[in-house]
């Protein structure tokens, strides 16, 4: 789809990177520009304890197909060669703290006057020009995701995924796309940028408007939904496993309790409707518990499924990746799911690459002949 889309990654960690992941799976070109003299991408040193392949499992999430090459930004030949690449680029993906880029000649201001038709996105924590280091953690903790995740009563708890970064990613490719197709139809370029902070808040959804409309103050409630009952509340079958209940209607709670055989609560007007569910909910979950204990995990799940109640079983990690297709695997040289969406075909990817494993070939492939010497640039340590 974006076969000949030249893409900029000036980004690092997880958000800006998850950007340029998402073209290249779509076939773009996108190369990673890292300064080598601190070792490139943080993210390759997040290393498990014990982990020691070549490539950090972190770097690897977001970073297949890529090709990278090493520059030193501080001397003026290594910036040259970043400006040699933007005349040739479509996107630049940046994630740089509040004046970075522009001590670095790296901003869209500097860039555009290179390339007109530029489209440039920047990923921020707190907003542009807001001197705050935003880290995923911190904004979870400050725009109230921390405060709302956890069990009732218990401290407040981060998300095991960081995934304030993974929604201002979405949001950037949304805003990219947007600009994209602006710049079709009218050949000029722009700047598009992301906080961490405003992905967060857009993001806190139904919690947020519980708040804004209704006056509720949301709290941790474990998996339990506010809004929605039997939802979120875990049963444990006969046979030792983990049910969680997404009901969302009265027909599917209905076809619950006959599964279950528990009719009789249909007689009960505390469960009749969602309302009254939401307000009896502890002694509506101690009853789907009750009788939940007389039934196979199999059993359950077959006639919920047959029935379209949504219900599904709380699996490890390993267990949800072994139902992967196997071109989605990364185990597969590459994921491709959205790729796979658009023409049906799977795209291999080539592995996360090492730091400037690509610079010379970058070199010789996309900037002018001769006009760069990329052993003399090794030599002095611009180039990597």
């Amino acid at each position: 789809m974006f076969e000949g889309l030249v893409v900029i990654e000036l980004a690092s960690v997880l958000a800006g990177p998850a950007v340029g992941q998402f073209f290249t799976e779509l076939g773009a070109t996108v190369i990673k520009v890292e300064n080598h003299r601190n070792g490139g991408d943080v993210t390759r040193s997040w290393r498990l304890s014990g982990e020691n392949g070549a490539i950090s499992a972190y770097f690897s999430s977001v970073n297949w197909g890529k090709k990278s090459i090493g520059i030193d930004l501080s001397t003026h030949e290594g910036r040259e060669i970043v400006y040699e690449l933007v005349k040739k680029a479509d996107i630049v993906l940046a994630s740089y703290r509040a004046g970075s880029a522009e001590k670095l000649g790296m901003d869209y201001k500097t860039l555009s006057t290179l390339n007109p038709s530029l489209l440039y996105g920047s990923i921020t924590g707190y907003g542009k020009g807001d001197p705050r280091v935003g880290y995923d953690a911190l904004i979870q903790a400050e725009s109230g995701f921390m405060h709302i995740n956890g069990e009732k009563g218990a401290d407040p708890l981060k998300l095991p995924v960081a995934l304030i970064d993974i929604l201002a990613a979405h949001h950037l490719k949304e805003a990219l796309l947007l600009a994209y197709i602006q710049r079709e139809r009218s050949g000029s370029g722009g700047e598009v940028t992301v906080s961490l902070w405003d992905a967060a808040l857009s993001s806190l959804a139904n919690q947020g408007a519980n708040f804004l409309v209704a006056g509720h103050e949301p709290a941790a409630s474990g998996s339990l939904h506010p809004n929605i009952a039997p939802y979120g509340e875990v049963l444990v079958t006969e046979d030792g496993e983990r049910i969680l209940l997404a009901v969302g209607t009265d027909s599917q709670f209905q076809h619950l309790l006959g599964i279950l055989g528990l009719g009789r609560l249909l007689e009960d007007e505390r469960f009749r409707t969602n309302s009254g569910r939401v307000s009896n909910r502890t002694e509506l979950g101690e009853a789907l518990r009750n009788v939940s204990l007389g039934v196979t995990a199999d059993v359950l799940l077959n006639e919920c499924n047959r029935l379209h109640i949504p219900a599904g079983r709380i699996r490890k990690i390993s267990e949800a990746m072994e139902m992967l297709p196997e071109h989605m695997s990364l185990k597969n040289n590459g994921f491709s799911g959205i790729r796979t969406f658009f023409d049906g075909n799977p795209v291999s990817l080539s592995p996360p690459p090492l730091l400037g494993a690509n610079s010379k070939d970058i070199l010789n492939g996309f900037l002018p002949a001769g006009g760069f010497d990329f052993e003399s640039l090794r030599a002095r340590n611009v180039i990597y």
